[in-house]
């Protein structure tokens, strides 16, 4: 079985504030954490092989997108390294792939108790609904693999985020690494323990995976985006296809879930340019 790995890292054991996961400040935790993030999916694919999977395709889906440490990854691996990619944190996932694992991975922006949750950006995005449903990143991107026929078999991180994930995805194998104690806290496992969870859990995911199904939204698609500043809403709305529904909201629909993902992509890009002062 071909697996993908998406890799974040503010669900990574341990972490609770922004600098531990600041990898365009380098900063001194950050160095620790992206040493633990990367042993996260080394574990993962460990139980993987474990229980059956044979090749691997991992997905640095972290801030700037390059944050794996490449000589610790195993050989046989490959890598999609960097930022800017029309499919973001799930670049490259396609209908050859048997599964797809969500490491590191945390709560959508507005989750209680879920430790630095956030969707995608959240000086742009303040909450995201895909017909009707509350989306988190786990959400968004489960339902691209799902337009492929490929379903989420394990995603780690904190409890809420695990068990929001199973509200949606019930067939998941979740590996919970820490309790969050509001957003800049946590009661956490060891590393060492983390890994040695997740790499039991990966293991489990795959000898599961029959029982897994994808992740889909029935066409047609509608997407409304609430942002953070009206100014942002302002820009959005230029881009063909988006019309704005309310002073800080926009929509977009499409009965193609990739069209979808990439205007969405598109927006929080465009509302980044514009949320920066005139």
């Amino acid at each position: 079985m071909k697996i993908y790995i998406s890799a974040d890292m503010e669900g990574t054991a341990g972490v609770c504030s922004w600098d531990q996961v600041d990898a365009r400040n380098s900063t001194a935790d950050y160095f620790i954490y992206q040493k633990i993030m990367t042993a996260e999916v080394c574990a993962a694919i460990d139980g993987a092989r474990k229980g059956g999977a044979t090749e691997f395709l991992i997905n640095d889906s972290h801030g700037p997108m390059r944050n794996l440490l490449l000589d610790e990854l195993p050989e046989d691996t490959r890598i999609i390294f960097g930022n800017r990619k029309a499919f973001s944190m799930v670049q490259d996932l396609d209908q050859t792939f048997g599964g797809v694992f969500f490491t590191g991975y945390h709560g959508a922006i507005g989750e209680p108790n879920a430790t630095l949750c956030h969707t995608y950006t959240p000086s742009v995005v303040y909450d995201l609904h895909l017909n009707g449903m509350r989306c988190s990143e786990a959400t968004l991107n489960a339902a691209l693999a799902g337009h492929y026929g490929v379903p989420v078999l394990l995603i780690t991180g904190d409890r809420a985020t695990i068990e929001s994930a199973k509200e949606q995805l019930p067939w998941i194998t979740g590996v919970i690494v820490k309790e969050s104690i509001g957003n800049y806290a946590v009661d956490s496992v060891s590393p060492q323990a983390a890994q040695d969870a997740i790499r039991e859990g990966a293991a489990q995911a795959i000898r599961s995976a029959k029982n897994a199904r994808p992740f889909l939204f029935d066409p047609p698609i509608t997407m409304e985006i609430d942002l953070a500043k009206v100014e942002q809403a302002d820009w959005i709305e230029l881009i063909p296809g988006f019309e704005r529904s309310a002073a800080r909201t926009v929509t977009f629909r499409s009965g193609d879930y990739p069209t979808v993902f990439k205007a969405f992509v598109a927006a929080f890009r465009m509302g980044a340019v514009a949320g920066e002062r005139a």
